[in-house]
């Protein structure tokens, strides 16, 4: 706790960990309540330390540890690592998506049903990332056969969470590699529920709508109050000393996403991709 919360320096750490890893399997089930307290207390805070690349991966086999003892546990685990997620930590935010990875690899699937939209809300953050090395990192959890039979059980909630995410970044991503994968996902979600996909698809055109809708009508309520202000004597003198304002248009909230995307465009970008 004393390494946790004020100096964050200690030597063996990750000796440690691996000694603790050991111990855990050894654990008798049912576990223990200060066994659980201990998970949730002190290894879990560890993922804020500002040097955990240095004993992560033994962190990660203590937690992982615990879950294959007590599947209960993973809700109130990938809840703190949600709550500890990196916000500006692009290297540790791969390690978490690592982990993560490890745990939904041990997930039980009624256990996976508490805690798939919040995680995938944060999947969906991670896939937008400029960072390519995170973008890249969330989209091979569609290559992992076990994450992707818990999604197709359970797309009806999944989809309608990642699709944004997905068809936004086809062509807003500056990292070509990125889009393959982006494609890649978006036809495995075409092959799990052909409808649902379509039906996700023109809700997110009719949301993009009524934003350009938004705007428009924001601009014209700005044009009308300048349209006033003209009429007083005084704005002439007022506005010469005022920067020229910034006039938005309909292209602004544009996030360059196909208007269409086809099955056939799918399927064409993603055997690049695998090529």
């Amino acid at each position: 706790m004393y390494f946790i919360y004020e100096t964050e320096r200690h030597n063996g750490v990750a000796e440690l960990l691996e000694i603790l890893g050991s111990i855990i399997n050894g654990f008798a089930l049912p576990l223990k309540e200060e066994h659980k307290v201990f998970l949730i207390k002190v290894l879990l805070p560890l993922h804020k330390v500002k040097t955990l690349s240095v004993y992560h991966p033994q962190l990660a086999y203590c937690i992982v540890q615990f879950l294959e003892k007590d599947p209960s546990l993973t809700q109130p685990v990938i809840t703190g690592l949600l709550k500890y997620w990196p916000k500006t930590h692009s290297p540790k935010e791969v390690m978490f998506l690592n982990e993560l990875e490890e745990i939904l690899d041990v997930i039980e699937p009624a256990e996976f049903q508490k805690v798939m939209i919040p995680l995938f809300k944060q999947l969906a953050k991670c896939v937008s990332s400029p960072h390519f090395q995170v973008a890249e990192r969330a989209l091979y959890y569609w290559n992992n056969e076990y994450i992707m039979s818990l999604i197709t059980e359970n797309a009806d909630v999944i989809l309608p969470i990642m699709f944004p995410a997905l068809y936004k970044n086809t062509k807003t991503h500056w990292n070509k590699t990125i889009h393959g994968l982006i494609y890649n996902a978006l036809k495995l979600f075409m092959e799990m529920n052909h409808k649902l996909f379509d039906e996700c698809s023109q809700k997110y055109k009719m949301e993009k709508q009524k934003e350009k809708e938004k705007l428009r009508d924001r601009d014209t309520a700005w044009m009308k109050i300048e349209s006033k202000a003209r009429q007083n004597p005084s704005y002439k003198n007022f506005a010469s000393n005022q920067p020229e304002l910034y006039r938005p248009n309909d292209n602004d909230d544009d996030d360059g996403g196909p208007a269409n995307i086809t099955a056939k465009e799918i399927e064409q970008e993603a055997k690049e991709v695998g090529e």
